[in-house]
């Protein structure tokens, strides 16, 4: 079984209403996904997903020389062909063999695998629509993404009063509390949700120290990106209860055969769409420590990419047994979100940090920058009453001015 043809396809798949309201000027690059669709030589077709501006591997240049014209089953553990040529040659390959893919990872342990909803830091109403929707969807638990210029005690309490007990959150604050000073008596005082599950990454993973007094004073799971610390430095210090695994099928079950030895939970974090998810699921059937659940981000587009639309129950997944992934490839879908392009820019805006007092500073970098200036500029930690909102560009000058300004520095003013 030799690869006939590989086919590149891009889409832009837009985001749920509301998830537009934030993703559109944080993460707008992420609508672009790229499909792999792969033809062997008896005709069997395989189907793949890349997330071209996210993901652990991007599909490289040059890839048709790379498979063209080999055996399908020699490349699949390659892990460096990118996301979506590695699903879809596991695809093809398990089609061909008449099995589901996990037959090809492992022994099936579970039939269903626990899977969450994500999102970004938003305001307490925000989030609280983000979880209403997660609750009717079928969802137990969202992952989000917790930020000190946001009143966390205000976002936690308006998310109780919309979900039903036994409702979980998993907090992700990408090291923005800068140190174990600011974090251990901030993750203390939300220790008195029991909403609130796990905590991730709250300072930079390569505080050893810091991060080894957060886990042994707080009373949740910490949980930390794999081998960030080297993961030998991790495990002797036990400075992490649990990990986010990303990788590729080889590199993730090396990592799987390391957390089971040391007995170490995990989350597989494999962003896509509808394909993402069914390959996800087929890794978590196999593996023992998959049993935190997996972040896929699905929820956040407004299509799902396959037919029929797959279900989540009181927050799982079931992973299909049917030959290969076990979806249908939407074709109106491919149809309808097909473009030319790579990359979406952000449309220019500024964020205003609010505090109670009516201080505000204004900054003009990328969210993705403001994790760093924010702590740099030494601001609170979750103060009550803060909040960040975004700053349209209205075409002023007054917009314009105030723009150049920020760009040069924070700038602070009164309400």
């Amino acid at each position: 079984m030799k690869v006939k043809k590989l086919e590149l396809i891009h889409l832009d798949v837009p985001f749920t209403p509301h998830s537009q309201k934030h993703l559109g000027y944080w993460l707008p690059h992420w609508r672009i996904h790229e499909i792999c669709h792969i033809t062997l030589d008896n005709g069997i077709e395989g189907w793949g997903e890349t997330m071209p501006n996210y993901t652990w591997a991007k599909v490289p240049d040059k890839i048709k020389s790379r498979v063209v014209g080999k055996p399908a089953a020699e490349l699949m553990w390659e892990d460096t062909l990118g996301a979506g040529v590695q699903m879809a040659l596991f695809d093809a390959v398990s089609k061909a063999q008449g099995v589901p893919i996990y037959s090809l990872l492992g022994t099936k342990i579970r039939d269903w695998c626990p899977i969450s909803w994500w999102n970004m830091d938003m305001p307490p109403k925000d989030w609280a629509e983000e979880c209403r929707q997660a609750v009717k969807a079928g969802y137990t638990s969202a992952k989000l993404k917790a930020r000190p210029w946001y009143d966390l005690h205000a976002a936690i309490q308006a998310v109780k009063k919309v979900v039903p007990p036994g409702f979980h959150i998993d907090l992700d604050y990408n090291s923005t509390l800068a140190n174990s000073a600011n974090a251990i008596p901030h993750l203390r005082e939300l220790e008195a949700y029991p909403e609130v599950a796990m905590i991730e990454t709250p300072i930079p993973q390569s505080d050893v120290a810091g991060n080894k007094q957060i886990r042994n004073l707080i009373a949740r799971p910490l949980a930390m990106h794999y081998n960030n610390p080297p993961i030998e430095t991790t495990l002797r210090e036990d400075v992490a209860d649990g990990f986010v695994v990303c990788a590729g099928a080889s590199r993730i079950l090396k990592q799987a055969a390391v957390c089971e030895q040391w007995n170490k939970p995990f989350w597989l974090q494999l962003v896509g769409s509808g394909i993402t998810t069914a390959w996800a699921a087929h890794l978590g059937a196999v593996l023992p420590q998959a049993k935190w659940p997996a972040i896929t981000c699905m929820n956040i587009w407004k299509d799902q990419l396959i037919k029929p639309k797959r279900d989540i129950r009181g927050g799982f997944y079931r992973v299909t047994e049917t030959p290969g992934l076990g979806v249908e490839i939407d074709p109106k879908a491919l149809a309808k979100y097909a473009v030319d392009y790579t990359w979406v820019d952000p449309p220019r805006h500024l964020y205003r940090y609010t505090r109670k007092s009516g201080e505000c500073t204004f900054y003009a970098c990328s969210k993705q920058d403001l994790h760093h200036v924010y702590p740099r500029d030494v601001q609170p930690i979750s103060e009550p009453g803060s909040s960040l909102d975004i700053i349209e560009d209205d075409g002023t000058k007054t917009f314009d001015k105030l723009y150049e300004e920020s760009l040069v520095s924070s700038v602070r003013r009164l309400k």
